[in-house]
């Protein structure tokens, strides 16, 4: 799975995790569904933000549909979302999918440098670019503008080198991303949302493009491969002051649109691109404090360290009887199988008590040391709730 764009369970409320997830499986069902098994290798982070968008400006309810067990949700069913939405979203995300297979190849990336593999390589991305043409005409869409684009990156990245300003080799990637955000407020039946929504798309394509030039410059420098940043000689305190800049424009654009609900889509595009840019570069300073963290301190005149009373609410609760080694054995291989030790809550095969999947204990890197719930952090309404954790923000209206 790859994206900028990396919400963990710990900055999202409830509602918003359960509708994140909803649009993620979505998008990975529409690849499926159209183009078969293997362009679900596509779904991305990122992608599903086109899901999201066309959601949050349409006046209907959400679009779901019961999914069936999956292994990657503990062999569970779950509410996925569906419709043009998510078919954009697959037509995106393959056509995107096909350009960067091509670049694995030209760059002879790991076993892309190997002639059979690249020829079988080369063969998938045309037929993705068929696919994902075909199925972005049933929405309205035409991918050619995203294909197009990608065919001029390798011009930009050659009048950079010559001398051209670093923004030069993110306009192709900008290019595409703004098409396809405008094209969401179509689908949403907003069609007045679509200068607003190019604009936080072209932004959006500028920072994944650095974000990903920063993230690979050391490996790139080290195998004499091009990067943007390295030959412009742009700076990482130049390069991160880009990425700020153009999340913060993110943010003022999505401002100028009009949505249903806006929760998610603030939550991803004006919060998750920030965590994007600390991710690989640092936090400026900022603490990351939960709402949870300021409501359980302890009030004021009160000892901090004095033991808390006895909690009794609980006591009903009758503890599980451990399981023997055989039978624990047993239930492991069942649990193991199914990926419920992967991917969801589950009782422990041995010890019967309650435990997070390994997918959902490693899914960030937030210091969440101390937080007992600090999705709320963000409310459902997309905004920050007497906490510092959202500090910067410029589009929620709250004082945070």
């Amino acid at each position: 799975m790859f994206g900028i764009i990396r919400p963990c369970r710990h900055r999202l409320s409830e509602r918003l995790h359960a509708s994140w997830t909803a649009h993620l499986c979505g998008l990975c069902l529409a690849l499926r569904d159209d183009h078969g098994q293997l362009a679900r290798t596509a779904t991305n982070y990122d992608g599903l933000v086109i899901s999201v968008l066309v959601e949050a400006q349409s006046s209907e309810s959400a679009d779901r549909r019961t999914a069936g067990p999956c292994p990657l949700r503990g062999m569970r069913t779950a509410p996925v979302a569906r419709g043009e939405g998510a078919r954009l979203a697959a037509a995106v995300s393959l056509a995107l999918a096909s350009v960067k297979v091509r670049d694995h190849v030209q760059d002879g990336d790991g076993l892309f440098a190997r002639r059979p593999v690249a020829a079988g390589a080369r063969r998938v991305a045309r037929r993705w670019d068929r696919q994902s043409a075909g199925s972005a005409a049933v929405v309205g869409f035409d991918t050619g503008v995203l294909l197009t684009a990608a065919a001029r990156q390798q011009d930009a990245e050659s009048a950079v080198t010559a001398g051209g300003p670093l923004l030069l080799a993110t306009a192709p990637t900008e290019e595409a991303t703004a098409a396809a955000f405008a094209h969401t407020a179509v689908l949403g039946g907003r069609p007045h949302n679509a200068r607003a929504l190019a604009e936080a798309g072209r932004l959006f394509g500028r920072l994944a493009h650095l974000l990903d030039a920063a993230e690979d410059r050391a490996e790139d420098e080290a195998r004499g491969l091009w990067n943007p940043l390295t030959v412009t000689g742009t700076t990482r305190a130049e390069a991160e002051r880009l990425c700020r800049d153009a999340v913060h424009g993110i943010r003022l654009a999505l401002e100028e649109v009009e949505f249903t609900d806006r929760a998610l889509v603030h939550r991803l595009l004006a919060h998750e691109t920030g965590e994007a840019v600390d991710r690989v570069f640092g936090r400026r300073g900022r603490h990351h404090a939960c709402a949870n963290a300021t409501a359980h301190a302890s009030p004021p005149g009160t000892d901090p360290h004095a033991p808390s009373p006895p909690d009794h609410s609980r006591d009903f609760t009758k503890p599980k009887r451990p399981r023997s080694l055989i039978p624990g054995c047993a239930v492991w291989m069942a649990m193991a199988c199914t990926c419920q030790l992967l991917c969801c809550d589950h009782d422990d095969p041995f010890s019967r008590e309650r435990r997070e999947g390994f997918c959902q204990r490693h899914d960030c890197d937030c210091d969440c040391s101390g937080c007992d719930g600090c999705c709320d952090c963000c409310g459902d309404d997309g905004c920050c709730s007497s906490c510092d954790c959202c500090d910067g923000c410029d589009g929620c209206g709250c004082d945070c």
